[in-house]
């Protein structure tokens, strides 16, 4: 049962690997689109229906590019569609955050100090939250604030906030800032299968029985894309938080990571005058340098310690490790050789927030870290980093001895 941690495991690595691959897929042809939308110009005796064009060189080519406001007189014989980059990353991401958060709930996603949760609820509480934001974004995006862009954002942002703050009230800081991330996310992939391509479908089936296709049905879709393209880097953020304390375990994370939205609207706007050839708004980098610096003063004022006062009990699973053959010397040799940075005040040069979360002190703090430990310091020799606490061949055997005796 000890290989299956191992497997487990690979099948994260895996999933992640896929879900990088099809984000840069999709964030890479977003990026590209909204930039042509953007540089499209106007030109002499172009055809009829013709917004703009440009002209573009590539890997010893030229391409001659032509946006139809709406779409052209007749169907297309060749017709390439841009979905599948989005809805692989979402699913890829639904995957991961299963076989990590769902799976690794007890250290990962549930924080006793916030919320007693059994693992079923605190599942129930992660996928139901995801849906959340895209029906009240949805129900906002077909009222009358559809054609109030501004307006919209605005609300979009609150909503945002709001969640930032309700995630952290519930999950682990960790858990916290990857579902605003999730949740932002299935946002936009939404917007892609609910909207964009439902709409594009109409103006295809109009086109196909030869009628003039609407032009509202480009606009709302044109509408959706742009909230797409402001939340993107945000999401980018959010899904590399986990590996910063500085920005997911400190006492103000809900607002660090709800300026990082509005980081994300001063980065695209820059990049967006720029492709409109509207000028060079410099004045975004300095707006977003100041938030970087807010965010960097959050994280560390006031010092964020947790001053929870009973550990909270063991799980019926911490148990079981707690009670194997092992475990007392297991406890010794990570409280000798890991506590000095994975504790609720760390006292390793340097280190000020554990990293990633983890709490490696009391005996419920081992016990709920039990697979993280065997394969960190165990099979493998990612901790102690570069082996800085000298932990020795028979301490890792002997770790590795504790979990294969509680998974038996």
């Amino acid at each position: 049962m000890h290989d299956l941690a191992v497997i487990w495991d690979w099948a994260g690595f895996g999933i992640r690997w896929l879900h990088v691959i099809t984000a840069v897929a999709w964030i890479g042809s977003s990026f590209y689109f909204i930039a042509l939308d953007l540089g499209l110009t106007k030109a002499p005796n172009m055809p009829e229906g013709v917004y703009g064009e440009e002209w573009q060189v590539h890997g010893g080519g030229f391409y001659h590019i032509r946006k139809y406001l709406v779409a052209p007189a007749a169907m297309p014989e060749h017709l390439t569609w841009f979905k599948w980059e989005s809805y692989s990353t979402w699913l890829s991401g639904a995957a991961l955050l299963m076989v990590v958060y769902w799976a690794g709930a007890e250290l990962y996603l549930i924080d006793p100090a916030k919320a007693e949760l059994a693992t079923w609820q605190a599942i129930l509480i992660s996928a139901g939250s995801l849906t959340i934001g895209w029906l009240i974004y949805d129900a906002l995006c077909k009222s009358r604030l559809g054609t109030r862009p501004t307006t919209l954002m605005l609300l979009l942002f609150l909503l945002l906030v709001a969640m930032s703050w309700g995630y952290t009230q519930v999950f682990t800081g960790r858990a916290a800032l990857l579902h605003l991330g999730a949740f932002t996310a299935t946002i936009m992939t939404a917007n892609v299968f609910f909207t964009i391509m439902p709409n594009q479908r109409v103006v295809v089936a109009d086109l196909k029985a030869g009628r003039a296709p609407d032009p509202k049905y480009g606009e709302i879709a044109k509408l959706r894309s742009t909230h797409n393209n402001y939340l993107t880097l945000p999401v980018i953020f959010l899904m590399l938080s986990n590996h910063y304390p500085l920005a997911f375990a400190t006492e103000y994370n809900w607002i660090i990571a709800s300026l990082v939205f509005l980081m994300g609207v001063t980065i695209r706007h820059y990049f967006n005058v720029r492709h409109a050839r509207g000028g060079n708004p410099t004045w975004t980098w300095l707006a977003t340098a100041v938030i970087f610096v807010v965010l960097i003063w959050l994280s560390s004022v006031p010092m964020f310690r947790d001053e929870a006062g009973e550990a909270p009990a063991m799980s019926g699973e911490a148990r079981v490790f707690a009670a194997a053959e092992g475990f007392a010397g297991a406890h010794e040799i990570v409280l000798g050789r890991c506590s000095m940075c994975h504790s609720r005040e760390p006292f390793w040069e340097g280190v000020r927030w554990p990293p990633k979360g983890v709490l490696l002190e009391t005996e419920a703090d081992v016990a709920r870290a039990a697979r993280a430990i065997y394969l960190q310091a165990g099979i493998t020799h990612a901790m102690p980093p570069a082996n800085l606490t000298g932990i020795e061949p028979e301490e890792r055997r002997a770790l590795v001895a504790w979990y294969r005796a509680a998974t038996r």
